[in-house]
């Protein structure tokens, strides 16, 4: 099990050496291409094991838990790193045709194999100082994909996007300090039966705030989200879609791994303030999108109003609701990269991602037109599409427990997200082209045309398929669901039998 566990890193960290030191060179592409196909596999791998309810783990080192580090998989984790392996195929497959040979020469695929090893570790550390540890590796990576090229709107995008996750990290590890004097663990299998023999619930409440906050401006929630819209749009298409779909993503599944687990002792406090988050958060992303102009920083708000419904989820702590945050999640990887993977297409063809400036796509990009309907589709919730089923699963568990103005604000922020992609739709593809131009597919030449629509044919596929296949993918989050909120069988990998 070891073996298994350790792969989905180990891989895309291998992978970022042999792509460092071939750099230089044309086969630092397919060195990458190749490593993401080796991470699928041990990312599927490891699905395959855990699909039955199976919850496995490991110890680095022999070092028993909880004092050794700890990697762990249950149907959540699995599920993760395998939704981040389709995503880092689809952009891998996609930087074929985006990203130039001076990027690559900068360290491109290296920063990008770092990335994945960093997102996937997160997902299966059994430990919350390590979980630091990987958020920091994201960081760093992260960091050097958006400023790479250094061009000044990415510098300014950069600096805001550090600063404000430093400021996360502070809190983080500030909470974790606290939350060792207080248990005297980090393993958080460990943590979840330290907490509840603790007598003072009151200051665990004030431990439990400082990880919201943390978690937070990591998952772009209200009312720390502002760093998102401002970076976002700034990279490389393929670096926008990689993060779009992601690293708010590893936020949100801390959240929910801390507060199923650890911080589960006052949902009446705790879970209420991440009630009025989420709706806050759904609210202030919609609307900011729908004031904006520009492709990317639209689908960057929308990320943020999106996010919303996956805190909704969390808060609303029942079975069905946590089952509609992980169904949620999954899907919104998936459609949230394909859009700015897109974007991408589209800027290139009209030479801008301002809106008044693109026009005509439907005429001169028939398919590319008819692939950004289906995720477009499935963000604002119309069926037959993945979208659809998620928000209806949060909204269902909503009016379950009467909680009606959850379910409006869902409703009425899936109603205002048809009205921003009814604005890109009528904008970039249904209009002429404002200057009279025709925006030409042969521009990018048979090879980048390839490169480039594939993955956005692939990945909207796979959000019809789930559309009009719901069932395997809702059996996989009720399962993840019930292993949230019932953590015996997680404690039990990680600690084995305990009285």
């Amino acid at each position: 099990m070891s073996l298994i566990l350790v792969l989905p890193v180990v891989v895309p960290l291998a992978t970022a050496i042999l792509c460092f030191a071939l750099r230089t060179s044309r086969w630092g592409r397919w060195v990458s291409l190749g490593g993401t196909l080796l991470h699928a596999a041990a990312a599927f791998a490891l699905v395959a094991i855990v699909s039955d309810g199976t919850v496995i783990a490991a110890q680095m080192g022999n070092w028993a838990a909880p004092f050794g580090i700890t990697l762990v998989a249950d149907a959540l984790g699995a599920a993760m790193v395998a939704v981040t392996a389709v995503t880092a195929i689809a952009t891998a497959v996609y930087a074929l045709g985006d990203i130039d040979a001076e990027r690559e020469r900068l360290g491109y695929h290296a920063l990008f194999q770092v990335l994945i090893a960093g997102v996937s570790g997160a997902f299966l550390t059994g430990d919350i100082f390590n979980l630091y540890v990987w958020f920091e590796v994201m960081l760093i990576a992260s960091f050097g994909l958006m400023t790479l090229g250094a061009r000044p709107e990415q510098i300014d995008g950069g600096i805001r996007y550090v600063t404000l996750n430093l400021v996360s990290t502070i809190l983080f590890l500030m909470g974790v300090g606290l939350l060792y004097g207080m248990t005297g663990t980090l393993n958080m299998a460990d943590l979840s039966i330290a907490v509840a023999s603790l007598e003072a619930r009151g200051p665990l409440s004030v431990v439990a705030v400082m990880f919201i906050l943390a978690f937070g401006i990591k998952s772009a929630v209200f009312p720390l989200f502002f760093w998102l819209p401002a970076s976002y749009h700034t990279p490389a298409f393929a670096v926008s879609a990689l993060f779009a779909g992601l690293l708010t993503k590893v936020g949100v599944y801390a959240l929910v791994r801390m507060f199923t687990l650890v911080f589960d002792l006052d949902t009446g406090f705790t879970h209420e303030i991440l009630l009025w988050v989420a709706l806050l958060t759904m609210l202030t992303g919609v609307l900011g999108a729908a004031a904006q102009s520009d492709f990317r920083k639209i689908l960057s708000f929308h990320i943020v109003s999106q996010i919303g419904y996956m805190v909704l989820g969390l808060a609303l702590f029942t079975p069905l609701a946590i089952a509609g945050a992980v169904f949620y999640i999954l899907h919104h990887i998936l459609v949230k990269a394909n859009l700015f993977l897109v974007a991408g297409v589209a800027g290139r063809l009209c030479g801008s991602t301002e809106l008044a400036r693109m026009g005509g796509l439907y005429r001169s990009a028939p398919l590319l037109a008819a692939l950004f309907l289906v995720p477009a589709f499935s963000l604002a919730g119309f069926p037959p599409l993945s979208g659809f089923w998620a928000k209806f699963l949060i909204v269902k568990a909503s009016l379950d427990i009467h909680a009606w103005l959850a379910a409006t604000v869902a409703l009425v922020t899936g109603i205002l997200t048809v009205f921003s992609m009814t604005k890109i739709w009528g904008a970039a593809f249904w209009t002429p082209h404002p200057e009279g131009l025709s925006p030409e597919p042969a521009r990018l030449g048979a090879g980048a045309r390839a490169a480039l629509i594939l993955p956005i044919a692939f990945l909207a596929s796979l959000t019809l398929f789930i559309g009009l296949v719901p069932q395997p993918l809702l059996g996989f989050a009720e399962m993840a669901g019930a292993q949230l909120l019932d953590p015996a069988d997680y404690i039990r990998a990680v600690l084995g039998d305990l009285p």
